[in-house]
Formats: structure tokens, sequence, C-alpha cells
């Protein structure tokens, strides 16, 4: 391996190991009672090296989350095209869980990511920044769907709107997952399968027909 390859490698491990730590103190002693200098001090680096890596620790609280949906886009760009919104989106999101585990675990353990998604959802800095985001992935979303689709999203509201109404389904899942006893990564895919089956049910004009 080159040196440049090597050089590349112990950035990653020392990217990683803030990310493992950092997430692991929020986890346990919560997000706001965090500092950068309990996260540096814990990888044995400066705090000016924490900065090469990340902008802020909520940059860090969400780096694993910002791999999941990068990962999720890629499935929905990947899918057949005959494919409608809704077939696409779901079978995307279902795929991308299917495959995630793999990439998270390069990082940090799945079930730090999913202690950590329960701690975005229990703290309100967080939360807010996280419906922030969710805003800024809805528009990426729906702009990969309007492509896919041959409509232009800001003639034709009809993107905007499909991703919503699966975004907020997403949205319900997580929460009945983090409030519910199975905390896995298989209890979550399924309990977005299930909830995702209901989508066009839901939207049917009569429900008493």
């Amino acid at each position: 391996m080159t040196v440049s390859g090597l050089r590349e490698r112990k950035k990653q491990r020392t990217r990683n190991a803030l990310l493992r730590v950092a997430l692991e103190l929020f986890t346990t002693q919560g997000y706001e009672q965090t500092t950068v200098d309990e996260i540096a001090d814990a990888v044995e680096v400066s705090q000016r090296t924490f900065f090469r890596y990340f902008t802020s620790k909520e940059e860090v609280a969400f780096a694993v989350q910002r791999m999941v949906e990068e990962h999720f886009v890629q499935a929905l760009v990947e899918r057949p095209a005959q494919e409608g919104p809704l077939d696409a989106m779901r079978n995307a999101v279902l795929a991308s869980w299917d495959t995630i585990g793999e990439a998270i675990m390069e990082v940090v353990p799945v079930d730090m990511y999913l202690r950590t998604f329960q701690m975005i959802e229990s703290t309100p800095a967080l939360l807010a920044a996280h419906l922030r985001r969710t805003t800024e992935m809805e528009d990426t979303i729906a702009r990969v769907v309007a492509e896919r689709e041959g409509v232009d999203m800001d003639e034709d509201p009809r993107p905007r709107i499909v991703v919503a109404a699966f975004s907020g389904v997403m949205r319900v899942t997580g929460q009945l997952w983090g409030r519910g006893t199975d905390l896995s990564l298989e209890g979550i895919r399924a309990l977005t399968a299930d909830h995702l089956d209901h989508l066009a049910p839901a939207l049917a004009r009569d429900w008493r027909a």
C-alpha cells in the first residue's frame, strides 16, 4: 500500500474512532452534557483534530444518519424505471435496510446507530435539526422522483406530495419503533414494511368502500 493510502486509512480510523466515542457518550450521558473536549480526550487527540473531521457536535450526531439517507437515495435512483413512485420508494427503503447494516458496522455497531436514532428523537435541539434535515431530504427525494417520472416538480406538485406522504409514514414508523420493544434493525424494517403497505389504501378516497 502506498504512503498516501496508509495516510487515508489512518485518517478514516481516527474519524471512525471520534464518531464511535461521540455516539457512545451522546447515548449514555446525553448530547447536551457531552463536550467536544471530552470526545477528543477519549480518543487522545486534540480539539483541533476533532474539527478537522467534523464541524460540530451536531454533524457527528447525524453522521451515520446521513450515510443511511445517502444509501436510500442511491437505492431509489437504481430502482427499475417501470416502478411507480410509491413502489420505487418502498422497495428502495426496504432494500437499503437489507444492506445498510454492513455499511453501518464498518463505522459503528448497529445497536449504537439504533440508540442514536432514539437519542435524536428525545433531544429537543437535535429533533429541531432532524426536522430541518428531513425537509431538505424530502426535496432531494422529490427531485429524484420527478426525474424518474419525467416531470418538472416546479410545475407538477405530485413529486413533493407523494414524497411528503412517504416521509410522514417513515417518521411515524421511526417514532413507533423507538417506543416499542423490538429495537433491532429487523424490527424497524418489518414495521416500515407494514406501514408502507398501508400507505396507498390510506390515500383512498373512501375508506368504507
